[in-house]
């Protein structure tokens, strides 16, 4: 996959045309061309946004979104207008009975040059890994979400060196942001964003 793309415009319409992985359903989800110094990285998108055509768009979203507003002081309009939106997987995986199905090790890299596309050309200053997977992509072997959430780690990817301040996922499938230590660490994380630089100077 050709990894050069001349604007962040381009590189949206290549990945919405992609086809690369047939166990996945519907097609991939793109925050869209936002030329920000921030990315934001999710895990896989789940049944709502296909539909909706962007990432983070029913309950973990609201509260995702109610986070930023909280702490940081934007609302999810402006966050979509100011932050890139990318995530592990951009195709959502499927059901099994255990609920929204787990990429497989093939899938994640098929759409692991999707990321270090978007990381060469935006050159960020800081990414926002979003739950375990997501982490996953930055700092190996995983760490507890209580030895990560809440720190700046400075790591590099795809040539490019740049901050990771993670976040837990916001699903309600886990409590681990509602309860302690997690409801404290989950705000430092955001306070943490908030005081980055490349947030306070995230718009191009």
């Amino acid at each position: 996959m050709d990894n050069h793309y001349e604007s962040v415009g381009k590189l949206v319409e290549a990945l919405r045309r992609c086809r690369r992985c047939p166990q996945m359903q519907f097609s991939p989800v793109s925050g869209g061309p936002v030329s920000s110094r921030v990315i934001l990285v999710g895990q896989a998108p789940g049944t709502r946004e296909p539909a909706a055509g962007r990432p983070f768009a029913w309950t973990a979203g609201k509260t995702l979104f109610r986070w930023f507003s909280d702490v940081a002081g934007v609302d999810e309009d402006s966050f979509r207008a100011t932050v890139y939106m990318a995530a592990v997987c951009r195709c959502f995986p499927g059901k099994t009975a255990a609920g929204d199905r787990v990429p497989s090790r093939i899938e994640i890299e098929n759409c692991s040059s999707w990321l270090d596309s978007e990381i060469a050309l935006l050159s960020p200053g800081l990414v926002i890994p979003v739950g375990k997977l997501a982490i996953a992509q930055f700092i190996e072997p995983v760490p507890a979400l209580s030895e990560v959430i809440g720190q700046t780690r400075t790591v590099k990817r795809a040539g490019k060196r740049f901050d990771i301040i993670a976040l837990p996922h916001p699903s309600g499938a886990s409590p681990w942001h509602r309860i302690e230590p997690g409801k404290s660490l989950t705000r430092r994380a955001l306070e943490l964003i908030r005081d980055h630089p490349a947030w306070k100077n995230r718009v191009r």
